[in-house]
């Protein structure tokens, strides 16, 4: 499973679709990649329904949610783990409770699915792989956090997660998605499917 995050533009929503990502991240939290529901909503029309429109957020009011959920709706909500209990979310949004490797334990019992990443989203930081692949056999975690394509297929190797998250390393600028490396980051972690 392959997410590419923090999409900004028409265009770059595209070229994830066309180079085969399974999901697209909406960032509706403080980043330079943040946009607005109706927005959103507008710049994702065309996704195909076999690929996962994700409202990443964090700490939002359940106000807040409710306005990305009636404005974007959300395939998947991705959010702390923490954030869950004080939103209102129907059951027909999937969850991905965010687990940040720095600064909570992860629970005995874990979800079903989970994103696991460093302290900041978006910003690059690589979490410690050996830690994230004793949580990979925990569930089906996403890995984030430092992935590109010049090391995504040695992540899936080593850690073995069900999925995989990328938002900086595809861009050229901050907010800035470049579709080549779009396009390079899927193909190296397809890459690993194929050997």
């Amino acid at each position: 499973m392959i997410k590419i995050c923090g999409l900004t533009d028409k265009a770059a929503v595209a070229a994830a679709v066309a180079a085969g990502a399974d999901a697209v991240g909406f960032v509706f939290a403080d980043s330079p990649r943040r946009v607005s529901a109706g927005y959103a909503a507008e710049i994702a029309a065309d996704v195909p329904r076999e690929v996962l429109r994700v409202a990443v957020m964090r700490h939002p009011s359940d106000a807040e949610w409710q306005n990305v959920l009636t404005g974007f709706e959300p395939d998947v909500l991705q959010t702390d783990a923490a954030d869950l209990a004080e939103l209102d979310i129907p059951a027909s949004v999937a969850l991905w409770p965010v687990y940040r490797e720095d600064s909570i334990e992860l629970a005995d019992s874990l979800p079903a699915t989970f994103l696991y990443e460093g302290e900041n989203s978006g910003s690059g930081e690589p979490v410690d792989w050996v830690r994230a692949a004793e949580y990979a056999r925990r569930g089906r975690m996403i890995l984030a956090g430092g992935l590109c394509a010049g090391n995504v297929a040695a992540a899936i190797v080593r850690v073995a997660p069900w999925g995989v998250d990328v938002s900086s390393a595809v861009e050229s600028a901050p907010g800035c998605k470049d579709t080549k490396k779009i396009a390079a980051f899927i193909k190296a972690a397809r890459s690993v499917d194929a050997n």
